[in-house]
């Protein structure tokens, strides 16, 4: 049973910076790729970033220079550094084991003026 488990999310002020991570069980994560998805209320669910499992990474526009994915396969650990938050941030963020097509629960982030 594959279980992905996010946390760090918060309210933060714009401009702010936050670090979310998903803690992954059950699978072999060192194996798969990964990403981070957000929803924000009343809008469809968007892709943030991915990771593959050899590193590579991939950005929306909308987060390129200000977002960083990574991931500790050592942890079974993904990453989502997130600086220089904007309003419009504001989200629940999800982590998906895009190898398998698992999500996790989502953390809110909320950014405040």
């Amino acid at each position: 049973q594959v279980q992905l488990v996010e946390s760090g999310g918060g309210l933060v002020q714009a401009g702010g910076s936050l670090r979310l991570s998903c803690a992954a069980s059950g699978s072999t994560f060192s194996m798969n790729a990964m990403g981070w998805y957000r929803q924000a209320p009343g809008k469809q669910r968007e892709l943030v970033a991915t990771i593959s499992r050899s590193g590579t990474t991939n950005y929306a526009n909308f987060v390129k220079g200000r977002f960083t994915i990574s991931r500790d396969n050592a942890k079974n650990t993904l990453y989502l550094q997130m600086n220089s938050l904007k309003l419009e941030d504001t989200a629940v963020y999800y982590c998906r084991d895009i190898s398998l097509e698992y999500w996790g629960h989502g953390t809110q982030v909320t950014v405040s003026s």
